[in-house]
């Protein structure tokens, strides 16, 4: 699942952390990369412990606990710390699959990455290039988002970054671990969520429509209980 996460960060908190990620000073992105993804990756990142990195971060994080829509599709059991990489002309990130495990910097805690985010820091009209590509079972889709949205897909996918033609691309990009490792299980728990929602609000005075939603309430975490990981 594809997913595409709306306002997750205010225009106000958007341009504020924008304006502290280019005051700050950035890296050659490739002294994270691993191996593989070294021989793809062409870009700028700031560094992890950098104090502009933990202030948007933090930020981040305390926006996305509180999307509803984010967590009804993630169900994050723990998200990796934020991390930030700009992109200038020519630069791009081939084609790679995420790292399946990754460090939680400063602790000795590893974490499964079965979802991978980008949120944009750029309109899109400000620049040429830069889509995220990635690939599903029904083809590529390219993904180039308005400053403040998010996109949300299995860590499985395999993806890249096209080249920046005009301007920079600015953006965050981090992984978390699901309750559910199954994007299949997923995707099943957030339809019948949503379902959920939306009887409760078309028909929150039929007493019929009561029955049915506290039913499938149990239906739902019944099966959470039964496919979660802790």
């Amino acid at each position: 699942m594809i997913l595409h996460i709306p306002d997750v960060l205010t225009p106000d908190q958007t341009a504020e952390a924008r304006a502290l990620l280019l005051s700050a000073e950035w890296i050659d992105g490739k002294v994270t990369a691993g191996f593989q993804s070294a021989q793809a990756k062409d870009n700028m990142q700031l560094p992890v412990q950098h104090p502009v990195a933990l202030q948007v971060g933090d930020m981040i994080l305390k926006a996305l606990y509180a999307n509803p829509l984010f967590v009804s599709a993630a169900l994050p059991l723990q998200i990796l710390p934020p991390m930030f990489n700009r992109y200038s002309i020519g630069q791009q990130f081939k084609t790679h699959v995420d790292n399946a495990i990754r460090s939680v910097p400063g602790t000795g805690h590893r974490i499964r990455t079965d979802l991978s985010c980008t949120l944009f820091f750029e309109e899109p009209d400000d620049y040429d290039g830069g889509e995220l590509v990635i690939e599903d079972t029904y083809g590529a889709k390219s993904v180039k988002l308005p400053a403040g949205h998010l996109v949300l897909y299995p860590s499985t996918s395999l993806h890249h970054v096209t080249p920046i033609m005009r301007g920079s691309r600015l953006c965050s990009f981090f992984w978390l671990q699901s309750l559910i490792r199954s994007d299949e299980q997923r995707s099943i728990l957030f339809d019948l969520d949503l379902a959920i929602q939306r009887l409760g609000r078309d028909l929150p005075t039929q007493p019929s429509a009561a029955q049915s939603s506290i039913q499938l309430t149990g239906v739902y975490h019944n099966l959470l209980r039964q496919w979660a990981e802790m």
